[in-house]
C-alpha cells in the first residue's frame, strides 16, 4: 500500500529515542523527510544522521515558546515545505498525588501540555489543506495509570484540545489525530518497570493483562502513527487511536 508519504515533510518532536524516533524511522522508510528534535544538540544531530539524508536534527525544548517557529522554519529551509507535525515529548515524572510538587506540575504542564498547544497552534497557521497535526498521548487518556498521576492529569486534557482543534481545522482540510501507546518496549517503559522491586515480575504482570500477552515493539507503534500522518488516512480526524495490544478495556 502506498501511503503517499514520498517527499512530504514532517516535524517530529522528542524523536531522538523512543516513540518519536520510531515514528520518524517509519516516515523516512516510506519516503518522507523529517525534522527530528530533542533537547540535546548532539543527540538530535545523531538521530538525524542515523536516519540519513532525509532528516535534519534541531535541538529544542518543547516548552520553549520560540520552538514552533524555529521548527517550521527548519522544515522549510531544509526541505522546502511543511506538511505536518507529530508532537511527542518525554513522559512526565512518575509518582502519586502526594508525591508531586508544584514545580513538577508546572514544568510538566509547560512541556507536555502548553508546549504541545503552541506547536499545534503554530502548525495550524502554516498548514494548507492536506496537512496534519498529530499527538503522541497515552492510554491514560481513557484509563488512569496507577503511579503516573501527572500523565493522568495532563494527557486527557490534551486529547480534549486535539478534538476541539480537529473541529476547528476540519473545514480547512487539516486533520488532527492522537495516538495512544500503552506498554511499548521503550527506554521509558523499561525505566518505569525498573522502579519496582522486581522489574521482571512487573513486566510479566503487565503482559498478563494484555490480550496479546506481550509489550509492543516501537516499530509497531511507529507504523500506526506514520499511517495516521499520511495521505492514506485522509478521512481520519478527531480520533484517538490506541496502540496497546488490546489493553484498553472499553471499545
Amino acid at each position: 500500500m502506498d501511503l503517499g508519504l514520498k517527499d512530504r515533510v514532517y516535524v517530529v518532536t522528542g524523536a531522538t529515542r523512543g516513540l518519536g524516533n520510531a515514528v520518524a524511522r517509519e516516515l523516512v522508510a516510506d519516503g518522507a523527510k523529517v525534522v527530528v528534535t530533542g533537547r540535546d544538540e548532539e543527540r538530535a544531530a545523531g538521530a538525524a544522521k542515523a536516519l540519513g539524508p532525509d532528516a535534519v536534527g534541531v535541538a529544542v525544548d518543547n516548552a520553549d515558546p520560540e520552538a514552533p517557529a524555529r521548527l517550521i522554519a527548519a522544515a522549510r529551509n531544509a526541505f522546502g515545505r511543511f506538511d505536518g507535525v507529530l508532537v511527542s515529548v518525554g513522559g512526565p515524572p512518575p509518582g502519586f498525588a502526594a508525591d508531586i510538587t508544584d514545580e513538577q506540575w508546572r514544568t510538566s504542564f509547560e512541556s507536555v501540555f502548553l508546549g504541545a498547544v503552541r506547536l499545534a497552534r503554530a502548525a495550524a497557521a502554516e498548514l494548507e489543506a492536506g496537512g496534519v497535526i498529530g499527538f503522541v498521548l497515552s492510554g491514560s487518556v481513557h484509563e488512569p495509570i496507577p503511579g503516573l498521576t501527572v500523565s493522568n492529569g495532563l494527557r486527557p486534557g490534551l486529547a480534549g484540545f486535539a478534538k476541539s482543534l480537529s473541529d476547528e481545522l476540519g473545514p480547512r482540510g487539516i486533520r488532527v489525530v492522537g495516538v495512544l501507546p500503552a506498554r511499548i518496549d521503550t527506554d521509558r517503559v523499561r525505566e518505569l518497570d525498573g522502579l519496582s522491586a522486581d522489574p521482571e515480575a512487573t513486566r510479566a504482570a503487565h503482559e498478563s493483562r494484555i490480550p496479546l500477552r506481550r509489550y509492543g515493539a516501537p516499530e509497531e507503534f511507529g507504523r500506526v502513527a506514520a499511517f495516521l500522518l499520511s495521505p492514506a488516512a485522509s478521512y481520519l480526524t478527531g480520533i484517538m487511536v490506541p496502540v496497546d495490544g488490546g489493553m484498553r478495556h472499553g471499545f
